[in-house]
């Protein structure tokens, strides 16, 4: 995939493009709180080369090859402000037709996007989303935090994030675990989602329980389906791979063919 910085507002993103399909949808893939392009591994493009069609995948600001964070002070509303990004990305690229693929903190801001900005989307994949803040979420960043201070994860992010690290990490953890933040919940833009949705989520997800799926495919008003991975985490994409790959291109195939 061809890489590029683009501007958007005082955003440097990087961004990798893959387009050797004209005509057809591009696959917009949204990465969690601690991802990367180069996390997403060779997924993206084989789920392109699977349905033909385009990809994008990029880091968000603060993350990867792009820019650090604008502001250290991370607002409540920073998903809504991810999905408004993603809108202009959409709109800098010219992309007519776009499936959002997001993995956690990215299946949110999917979710967010086709609830803000439903004209050029033509469904949603998310993988491990949240829609409220549940115990189980808050215990599993306080173990990431704890695995962070005490592992070599801080040195196997850098190879990705490298001196952003720290701060990508801290906005994550002090965000979600703040007091103010436990009140936070996006089920109020689910009835304005009218494309298809795929929930994926693993059976063993250590950040969130089924109710997570539940509430997504039960408030959107479009047609939703879910797929539940047996004894797998919170990243069926890598956990599972072929499998994930395989129910994500269905969906995408059968998807296209109601437009």
């Amino acid at each position: 995939m061809q890489e590029e910085y683009v501007y958007i507002g005082d955003n440097q993103l990087m961004v990798a493009r893959s387009n050797p399909w004209e005509g057809r949808p591009t696959i917009i893939f949204l990465h969690d709180s601690l991802g990367s392009i180069k996390l997403w591994r060779d997924f993206p493009s084989k789920l392109g080369e699977a349905t033909c069609c385009n990809v994008l995948v990029y880091d968000r600001q603060g993350y990867g090859k792009s820019g650090p964070f604008i502001s250290n002070n991370r607002m409540n509303n920073y998903l809504e402000l991810e999905a408004d990004i993603v809108y202009l990305l959409i709109k800098q690229y010219a992309v007519k037709q776009a499936i959002l693929f997001g993995h956690s903190d990215g299946g949110s801001i999917a979710l967010i996007t086709a609830a803000k900005y439903p004209s050029p989307i033509l469904g949603v994949i998310t993988e491990g989303a949240h829609i409220f803040v549940e115990d189980i979420t808050l215990q599993g960043i306080r173990e990431a935090v704890k695995t962070y201070q005490t592992t070599n994860l801080k040195e196997r992010l850098e190879k990705y994030h490298g001196d952003k690290t720290d701060a990508l990490v801290w906005a994550w953890a002090k965000t979600w675990l703040s007091d103010e933040f436990k009140s936070w919940n996006i089920e109020h833009f689910l009835p304005e989602i009218q494309c298809p949705v795929l929930v994926i989520q693993g059976e063993k997800d250590e950040y969130g329980t089924l109710h997570q799926v539940e509430g997504i495919t039960s408030q959107v008003s479009g047609v939703a389906f879910q797929f539940i991975v047996p004894q797998v985490g919170h990243t069926p994409h890598k956990e599972a791979a072929q499998e994930t790959l395989t129910k994500a291109a269905e969906f995408i195939m059968k998807t296209l063919y109601l437009f």
